[in-house]
């Protein structure tokens, strides 16, 4: 049997806690900057190379849209895919389930390999069971939120103990490249003023002329797919949205 040659090992930075509601003294540092590069912005064809490119060009993780062509209308790939990606890094992968019933993909991502398992409030009846059935699997919890959902739909939840990172979409689900909405800003600072130490993560849009509005309302897991994986120098756009994200949380 032939053996797969990994690249060299990449540490993931991972979330700083599960602790849920905080009310830490106010000399408590923000989390870290993480910088997770979107997938979908790739080339497919070339999957395994592009990763390994943004690792080492200074990335934290990769992100994987997940999309079934019916929560969102777009489809892009599923676990078969996401297995075989793994078995070329060993980069964290932070998978963000675009999908009807997240519950049906919790075992199918978990052995796949995913570390984050990020589904859509607005797309379960019962986000307290699927969170538990997530960390049942030995992976990370993330919860998202659409545009039109209001932040405080993830507080029991989050207040719960039971979230590891709040994704605030700043575009509709489902498609790349869009135009970023500068008015989910307020809904990532009402998240920050809550939670000061969890993960807020935010995808959509995000590159030189957004990350600092992002940046300034209290993001520091930020998702850029184009202006990565398009711009001439991948290391010095990384390096960029890092820059930003420190700034802000000096």
């Amino acid at each position: 049997s032939s053996t797969v040659r990994l690249p060299k090992q990449h540490t993931a930075r991972l979330p700083v806690s599960r602790l849920g509601r905080q009310h830490p003294p106010s000399h408590v540092m923000a989390p870290a900057a993480i910088i997770a590069p979107s997938m979908l912005a790739s080339d497919f064809a070339r999957m395994a190379d592009e990763a390994n490119k943004v690792m080492d060009a200074g990335a934290d993780w990769l992100h994987m849209d997940v999309m079934d062509g019916h929560f969102v209308p777009n489809l892009t790939f599923g676990a078969p895919v996401i297995a075989s990606l793994r078995a070329h890094t060993k980069a964290f992968l932070d998978c963000h389930l675009m999908v009807t019933n997240p519950e049906d993909y919790v075992e199918a991502l978990r052995a796949a390999g995913a570390g984050m398992f990020t589904f859509h409030i607005e797309a379960t009846a019962d986000a307290s069971a699927l969170a538990d059935k997530v960390r049942a699997a030995d992976m990370l919890v993330g919860v998202a939120l659409k545009p039109g959902t209001l932040a405080d739909e993830v507080y029991a939840l989050c207040d719960a103990g039971k979230v590891d990172m709040v994704l605030v979409m700043t575009v509709e689900p489902g498609f790349g490249g869009q135009k970023f909405q500068s008015a989910m800003m307020p809904k990532v600072k009402a998240l920050r003023d809550r939670y000061p130490k969890m993960d807020i993560q935010v995808d959509g849009g995000l590159g030189p002329s957004t990350i600092d509005a992002a940046a300034t309302a209290g993001a520091n897991v930020i998702v850029a797919g184009s202006s990565v994986f398009g711009s001439s120098d991948v290391t010095q756009a990384i390096s960029a949205l890092r820059a930003a994200v420190e700034a802000a949380s000096k």
